[in-house]
């Protein structure tokens, strides 16, 4: 993989009912109009040798939950791709890694962002180990570290409004 360009607001995403069955298929900027619309999506959670999690902060070119720290990287399949393509796709995009992932659990989630627009989800969530350092795409992160899960714990305890909802909800699922 050498693209590493930016997904675009038209893009179509899968639509999906409560069951995980595609109903159809809508645009990214639609999905996250208003309370959003139900669309298969995506986490990573990639961890060093170290057992420290790769977090990012997300770039104030995001529309949703631009500045907070996420895991490692998050997206959604595109309409006509599999969960396995989309993922190492948006791994490479975002973090300029390519990585064998596992599957942990999925789960729906849904939560607004001030008057702006909101994620509703249904999130399939992956691990992978990797110990190369990423090279980031500035568009979509600003910021990126390792961090060992009690002084992530901690800093979650100080201040969770730094930290996407998605994230809190799988670290608590997260077997870490």
């Amino acid at each position: 993989m050498n693209n590493r360009k930016v997904p675009f607001k038209n893009e179509e995403l899968i639509l999906v009912n409560e069951k995980d069955e595609i109903i159809g298929y809508e645009t990214k900027a639609k999905c996250h109009e208003g309370e959003g619309l139900l669309h298969r999506a995506f986490s990573i959670f990639i961890f060093n040798s170290k057992n420290e999690l790769l977090i990012q902060k997300r770039s104030n070119k995001k529309l949703l939950w631009h500045d907070y720290w996420s895991n490692s990287c998050c997206s959604h399949p595109r309409k006509g791709e599999t969960m396995e393509i989309a993922t190492q796709r948006r791994l490479f995009e975002e973090l300029g890694l390519e990585n064998p992932l596992k599957f942990e659990f999925k789960f729906q989630y849904q939560d607004k962002f001030k008057n702006i627009g909101s994620e509703r989800e249904l999130c399939y969530v992956f691990t992978g180990y990797n110990d190369k350092l990423p090279i980031i795409n500035q568009d979509e992160i600003s910021d990126w570290r390792y961090i060992n899960k009690q002084e992530l714990l901690s800093q979650i305890n100080k201040k969770t409004d730094m930290f996407t909802p998605w994230f809190l909800l799988e670290l608590e699922k997260l077997k870490w």
